[in-house]
């Protein structure tokens, strides 16, 4: 099942999202409305390999907590994107068990490879 986890009120993901194919069979999954799960997060875990490149350092609450001057370790990066959506770097596309995190104009360029090959 390909999927793409975004926040309804971020404007970035609005605009990827209407730039997306028509027909692009995504499953989409506001993560304020429905917060991630733990399982979900083990297995976008699975994919990328590492918690910290799923981790938004661009949040407003990693900045007013001061966690960016702190050492955070993977299991820090983990327990954060589960206590708040904001920390979730999105969107986040998991295509044919592939993921792509953010929205760089390089890695948007792959999704949309990637889908239009889907």
């Amino acid at each position: 099942m390909n999927k793409i986890y975004y926040l309804a009120s971020c404007d970035t993901c609005r605009k990827i999202i209407k730039s997306l194919p028509k027909d692009n069979n995504l499953v989409f999954h506001d993560i304020k409305q429905d917060p991630i799960t733990l399982e979900e997060l083990e297995a976008m875990y699975a994919l990328s390999g590492s918690y910290e490149a799923l981790f938004s350092k661009k949040a407003q609450l990693y900045k007013s907590m001061g966690l960016k001057d702190k050492s955070l370790t993977e299991e820090d990066f983990k327990k954060y994107i589960l206590e708040h959506y904001t920390f979730l770097s999105r969107p986040v596309f998991i295509i044919d068990r592939k993921i792509f995190i953010g929205n760089s104009q390089q890695n948007m360029l792959q999704v949309m490879k990637a889908l239009n090959a889907a």
